[in-house]
């Protein structure tokens, strides 16, 4: 893929909608792009296939349904009809479509014309292969999320085709995957994701440092607070300042159990992502959030920051006295 020549061609304007719908204001959705896109099936029934192994020793594996074939072959005949796309990699899931798709150069109709005639080769299999009351299969609209560089093509493969896997986990260890409301400690309530019970742990440390520490300063913290850790200290901390964030990033690249306080909360079906995931799925880290989930991106205040260190520095007392 010549990145440089695909980024000399490609119009970006405006920023995202607050919505599960993503759709780019000011994007031109006829233009040469690189799009994820993301469909659900509608009140998420199991229809497109079948979850197989653990995820774990045995690899998981999503056998389609007569249905999630029928899918897919729809997913991979929209070249036929629209030459201007190539469909790059997809991964089915027993709700849900993954896709990434090329629009290599422009085309006809809008890129929602394109997915709405493929939907509509979804319903016509649909109708014909399961007897529901239901009259499409779908749920209104889709997901497109914008690629712009490569690296975030790369990581979006990535995801896409780790899916399976981490339904496998999930299901395996529900409860570190699922927002649980109302988790009281150290005086406060938070919303909590990850491994609760590392708020039980014998010896909580706040992780704590000024923005005015230097570099070198920085490094001995993180070295003291990484001995601390190896000998068995869960570290808890908003991680704000560069030396809290240095500490908690090096506790989490090696392994150490750590406990995040974060200043947006959690939407209801939110989950970790990236290597959080796997992080959360060994136990070892643990998302704790005071406040309601917003979908706009803030800057946090002064008076949170406090506000975040003195529940930090609570959750850690509280075992002490």
């Amino acid at each position: 893929m010549d990145w440089e020549r695909y980024k000399s061609k490609k119009k970006w304007a405006g920023d995202l909608k607050p919505s599960m719908k993503r759709r780019r204001v000011g994007h031109d959705y006829l233009e040469r792009c690189i799009y994820m896109i993301t469909l659900v099936v509608k009140e998420r029934r199991h229809l497109l296939g079948t979850l197989t192994g653990d995820g774990d020793i045995q690899p998981a594996i999503v056998q389609p349904t007569p249905l999630g074939q029928a899918v897919i072959q729809s997913l991979v005949s929209i070249p036929r009809f629209y030459p201007e796309i190539d469909i790059w990699t997809h991964q089915l899931m027993p709700d849900h479509l993954h896709a990434i798709i090329f629009v290599k150069q422009r085309i006809p109709v809008h890129l929602g014309t394109v997915i709405n005639g493929f939907k509509v080769a979804c319903n016509r299999a649909y109708r014909e292969l399961v007897n529901s009351d239901l009259p499409s299969l779908w749920e209104e609209g889709y997901n497109d999320r914008i690629l712009e560089h490569e690296g975030q093509l790369r990581g979006m493969k990535a995801y896409i085709l780790d899916n399976p896997r981490r339904l496998a986990i999930k299901r395996s260890h529900p409860d570190l995957f699922q927002v649980q409301r109302n988790i009281q400690t150290g005086g406060y309530t938070f919303a909590a994701l990850g491994n609760i019970f590392l708020l039980d742990a014998p010896l909580l440390l706040q992780v704590q440092c000024s923005r005015k520490i230097t570099q070198e300063q920085i490094q001995a913290t993180v070295r003291y607070f990484l001995s601390r850790a190896r000998d068995g200290a869960v570290l808890v901390s908003p991680s704000i300042s560069p030396g809290e964030k240095a500490v908690m990033r090096a506790a989490f690249e090696q392994g150490y159990p750590i406990i995040i306080l974060h200043e947006n909360g959690f939407a209801p079906l939110a989950k970790p992502g990236g290597r959080r995931f796997d992080a959360c799925a060994q136990g070892r880290l643990l998302m704790l959030a005071p406040w309601e989930h917003h979908n706009d991106k803030r800057t946090i205040r002064r008076d949170q920051c406090l506000d975040l260190n003195k529940m930090a520095q609570a959750i850690c007392l509280k075992n002490t006295q």
